[in-house]
């Protein structure tokens, strides 16, 4: 008996689930089905019962140097929470009012402001309404200033004539002032006539010239002081005239005609 082997004894633990696999199959779904129905049971308690939960009191705060604050003020002052869903609300200032400034000698808030005339456009001051300037009255020019009298002075006279055709006259140039002078002698012979010749007596002689019926000679040198000098002028054709319409020294008319 001693010789016999005992048999062993199987084991009912490990060996039965390895034999038995749906036993492990079955308790995993049993486990996800009780951890989704707790899910669901967790989920169904927050929905309703979440939203319908008042909104938690807002803060107060204690301005300081103010004493006791009044928490409903407080709580007034603090932007208001954003609902989902909703825009914020739009906080304006108050309207402000603007003096009004009444500026002395215009037009007062009662009285009766003029309107503008046609066409939108003011006239400046001193000109109509209606567009067309007002006469002004222009102030008269101012004289022309006077010519300065020249200090060298002349006399005509005829020294010769033939049948009143021809003539030979003379202006005699006399320097009134204390220094030597330049001077111009023009004069306007008969109409028709021509120069022949002019020059002048013990003095260099200066420039002739003949342009629109008008002779002009200028100094070819000044005449003294205290002195007199004689320009002779030769004209023929005059048409029985012998003497010059016109003659001046300097702008002044010369004497003797």
């Amino acid at each position: 008996m001693s010789g016999m082997r005992r048999a062993q004894p199987r084991a009912h633990g490990a060996g039965a689930l390895a034999s038995s696999p749906w036993v492990v199959v079955a308790t995993g779904v049993l486990v996800m089905v009780v951890l989704l129905i707790v899910a669901l049971a967790s989920y169904r308690s927050r929905g309703p019962a979440f939203e319908a939960r008042p909104a938690d009191p807002l803060p107060t705060y204690s301005l300081p140097g103010s004493g006791a604050t009044n928490p409903a003020r407080v709580a007034a002052n603090l932007p208001e929470p954003v609902v989902p869903g909703l825009t914020p609300r739009r906080t304006d200032p108050p309207p402000v009012e603007v003096p009004v400034v009444v500026v002395p000698g215009g037009p007062s808030a009662g009285d009766d402001v003029p309107e503008p005339p046609a066409g939108g456009v003011v006239p400046p001051p001193g000109e109509p309404a209606g567009g067309q300037p007002r006469p002004t009255t222009q102030p008269p020019p101012p004289p022309p200033p006077a010519t300065p009298s020249s200090p060298v002075s002349g006399r005509f006279s005829v020294r010769d004539s033939w049948n009143n055709e021809a003539f030979i006259g003379e202006v005699l140039l006399y320097n009134r002032d204390r220094v030597s002078r330049p001077w111009t002698v023009r004069l306007v012979p008969p109409p028709g006539s021509r120069l022949v010749t002019s020059w002048v007596e013990g003095a260099p002689q200066g420039t002739p010239r003949m342009s629109g019926g008008v002779f002009t000679y200028t100094s070819g040198v000044n005449v003294g002081p205290g002195a007199s000098v004689p320009l002779r002028f030769h004209f023929e054709n005059t048409g029985g005239s012998i003497r010059p319409s016109r003659c001046t020294v300097d702008g002044v008319p010369c004497s003797g005609l």
